[in-house]
């Protein structure tokens, strides 16, 4: 008992919530008493909470995110305001992680190679406007020189790592939503540690919230007096406040600027099979060599100065020194919570809108806002087959609720929905045409669009494109139609709760 007792109040996500639940109890509590003695408290509230449901409506947030929050404070006019000055998306809220996030623009003129987009542009035209899009908000260009290799199960991403990993001869990057003690991160710490000692340049960044109940308190010390520089991204502090929210979702491994990983799979036992808490999980990750490497250190480096607020003296020393012969061009980009661009969703929908013959999506959560609705819908209506495959075990049953009420409205437009069987599908990806696809970090979900900061790699053209095409077919085959019988053995409780879920799934 005591041992259950002592790992309950141990668990830092636990303690954390409960310490925010509690603030919350005490703001209510705090109010109704202010109001016993000072009754007109009770109307300024309920006026402020008007002004900021008519300041909402002025603003430019997207929809999705401020109706449950009208809805809310519309059914609690008195504490409603007070909840969204704290915990909403508000300009002082905000610019607390806004005040030092002023990412310079990345030079590409110096280097063993130059960027590619006016050659990806002359090879495939159509693709023009997005990477364009992206090197004009991101300063990210598209590259050639670059080889790749797909990923399809997180245990190939793994053991490729640890082999390139021991190569390194000058630095190594690492960038995770999530790492956690056991078989997976074992080998990896002993190959870093051993590399620092060697008087290698060792980074790890890993995002405070996300490795709350993955590691103990502290645990960046401990790295530090292994040698290796250690960024805990965004550290968590139990109070009402939204920046909280803005989370630290890629996933990323650069070594010596010539190899860089990104994709789906954190650095936890689950991700690698050796641990099965929701069936098989599977994930997916992009390996590339050459000069396309170098927008992924620039996305390292960009969270690491304003994680630190110290900018590298010389970001050239980190670019890559060899180039490999590609078929295809690649264009890795970053998003953030901070900006009024959401680029991962307009990636993801410039590529549904400029679909020919089909597209294939994997996801594990879908919760989508009513533009990438209709982007899908009108898709499939006009003729382009639109396929998405989503978990058939979930990680979040309340999550799931929420993807599972989409699936009637973008079925009835002609959407193909599978249900992966054997698990947990984790992969965030997206093909079309057979000449473009995205693999990263991206969730089709609104923390994923609008609050986290995340990555992704566009691939354009090459046999890679092939590879994840013939993988999504592959899942498919094992993986069950969402069909109308499907929709009859739904229970009508569920349906209802599901909707009742889905408003306020911004807000989750």
């Amino acid at each position: 008992m005591k041992r259950q007792l002592g790992k309950f109040l141990g668990d830092r996500r636990i303690m954390g919530g409960l310490l925010i639940f509690i603030q919350a109890v005490l703001v209510i509590w705090g109010m109704s008493k202010i109001i016993e003695y000072v009754p007109w408290v009770d109307r300024f509230c309920t006026l402020l909470s008007m002004v900021i449901i008519i300041w909402l409506v002025r603003k430019y947030d997207n929809p999705s995110y401020k109706i449950p929050w009208i809805i809310l404070i519309l059914f609690f006019p008195l504490f409603g305001g007070l909840f969204y000055l704290l915990w909403g998306n508000t300009p002082l809220n905000r610019a607390h992680a806004l005040h030092r996030f002023q990412p310079a623009r990345p030079d590409f003129s110096s280097g063993l190679s130059h960027p590619a987009s006016g050659r990806l542009s002359a090879a495939m035209p159509r693709h023009t406007r997005r990477t364009e899009y992206i090197e004009a908000l991101t300063g990210l260009p598209a590259w050639g020189e670059t080889t790749t290799r797909y990923f399809p199960v997180g245990e190939r991403q793994f053991e490729a790592m640890c082999v390139e990993l021991k190569k390194a001869k000058r630095f190594i990057f690492m960038e995770y939503f999530i790492i956690e003690q056991g078989e997976m991160w074992k080998p990896i710490l002993d190959i870093l540690a051993e590399k620092a000692a060697q008087g290698l340049e060792v980074r790890v960044m890993y995002d405070d919230a996300g490795c709350l109940s993955k590691l103990p308190a502290g645990y960046d010390r401990y790295l530090h007096s292994l040698g290796i520089r250690v960024v805990r991204f965004n550290r968590f502090i139990p109070t009402l406040n939204t920046y909280l929210n803005y989370r630290d979702h890629r996933k990323i491994t650069i070594i010596d600027g010539n190899v860089g990983y990104m994709g789906g799979a954190n650095i936890a036992d689950e991700y690698i099979n050796r641990r099965s808490p929701f069936g098989h999980w599977k994930d997916t990750g992009i390996e590339l060599r050459g000069a396309g490497v170098a927008s992924m250190t620039e996305l390292f480096l960009e969270m690491w100065e304003y994680s630190t607020n110290v900018v590298a003296s010389n970001h050239l020393q980190y670019r890559p020194t060899l180039s490999r012969p590609g078929d295809g061009y690649v264009q890795s980009f970053g998003d953030s919570p901070l900006d009024d661009y959401n680029i991962g969703e307009t990636v993801y929908m410039q590529i549904i809108n400029n679909a020919r013959n089909y597209v294939y999506i994997t996801t594990p959560y879908l919760i989508l806002d009513n533009e990438m609705i209709l982007a899908l819908m009108t898709a499939a209506q006009s003729g382009v087959d639109v396929r998405i495959i989503t978990p058939g075990i979930p990680d979040k049953k309340l999550v799931y609720l929420a993807t599972r009420s989409f699936y009637q409205q973008l079925t009835r437009a002609g959407v193909k929905i599978y249900e992966y069987t054997p698990g947990f599908l984790h992969a965030k990806m997206i093909v079309s045409d057979d000449d473009v696809g995205v693999v990263g970090t991206i969730n089709m979900d609104f923390r994923s669009f609008f609050m986290h900061f995340e990555c992704g790699t566009v691939l354009y053209g090459g046999k890679v494109i092939h590879e994840i095409k013939d993988d999504m077919i592959d899942i498919m085959g094992q993986s069950r139609l969402i069909d109308q019988e499907w929709f009859r053995h739904v229970p009508w409780i569920s349906s209802i709760l599901a909707s009742i879920i889905r408003l306020f799934a911004p807000l989750l």
